[in-house]
């Protein structure tokens, strides 16, 4: 039995036992990365250069796309190291680092995703009061507010995860450090301060998960009353690409969370859980609204000629 002041470094769940699997799950992250790096990259690039793109609705975007890149980095380099490795380790201030920022880019994400359906639903059932309520100054308050709550949370349940005395070993059920794995490691009742938090955090994401579905409720009795099928076509072009995200982040995270008990299910379907919830949706974010939206598939063309043509 060790407690939480003995304890120099933690051991993450390995991604395969032979030596064959941990080279291929190397080249898988490495390949989701990549892709990650890619399509999120050409986003902030696209909004970022293309002058006509600096609208609300693609300024939240690029905080997606860099709130995706930040989950994306924070888990899979280090993973990808222990894979090549043949290892397991992450030292006790990079598991406290690690889990920081993971849980403020998941935060940030569930803000930002929220404010995005808030900008569709404006534009879509309030346009008459659009440049009102989104204007330049609000879209900045509130990219700001999504980001210092981020923080704060994650300054929280980190500050709380640690603090806890440790006395059930270092072996964490994951690989990568989470609150949950590591709340399995307390021996102590001061647990419950985290799990009230936890709490907490679980009941903000269901209400922006509510707020999600009404908004859209809303916004497909208005779209549907359009008179012109134009207007009909460029508004499910705008809203499905955030209702994908938003229902792959959403089913990943709460299937993550509300798996089954360890014995009644394998070590497998855990590692495949974690994979989907934390690896899948930033990786597919920025596919997702470039195949979807004709703006944004545009101003990537137009980027692209441009970059060929200079070399």
């Amino acid at each position: 039995m060790s407690n939480s002041s003995s304890i120099r470094h933690f051991l993450l769940l390995t991604l395969a036992d032979t030596r064959q699997l941990q080279l291929l799950h190397f080249c898988l992250l490495l390949s989701i990365s990549l892709a990650a790096l890619l399509g999120n990259g050409l986003i902030i690039s696209a909004v970022a250069c293309g002058h006509h793109l600096h609208s609300p609705m693609f300024f939240f975007l690029l905080h997606l796309a860099l709130s995706d890149l930040g989950s994306i980095c924070t888990t899979v380099p280090k993973a990808m190291h222990n894979s090549l490795w043949d290892t397991r380790d992450i030292s006790y201030k990079g598991c406290a680092v690690q889990l920081f920022l993971f849980v403020f880019f998941i935060s940030a994400e569930v803000s930002l995703l929220t404010v995005m359906c808030y900008d569709r639903y404006v534009s879509i059932c309030k346009p008459l009061h659009y440049g009102t309520l989104l204007g330049s100054r609000a879209c900045a308050h509130m990219a700001a507010a999504a980001w210092a709550s981020a923080f704060l949370n994650a300054l929280l349940h980190t500050s709380n995860t640690f603090a806890l005395p440790l006395c059930h070993g270092n072996a964490l059920g994951q690989f990568f450090c989470d609150v949950p794995q590591i709340l399995k490691l307390s021996c102590s009742y001061s647990y419950l301060r985290e799990l009230g938090l936890l709490a907490v955090s679980a009941f903000l994401s269901f209400a922006c998960f509510v707020f999600i579905v009404f908004s859209y409720v809303q916004i497909f009795r208005a779209v549907l009353r359009m008179p012109s099928e134009q207007g009909r076509h460029r508004a499910f072009s705008t809203c499905l690409p955030h209702l994908a995200v938003v229902s792959l982040f959403f089913s990943t995270a709460a299937f993550a969370y509300l798996k089954p008990h360890p014995s009644m299910s394998s070590p497998s379907l855990h590692l495949g859980v974690s994979i989907l919830y934390s690896l899948v949706p930033p990786s597919l974010n920025s596919l997702i609204y470039s195949l979807r939206n004709q703006e944004l598939k545009d101003a990537l063309r137009k980027m692209m000629t441009g970059w060929f043509q200079k070399h």
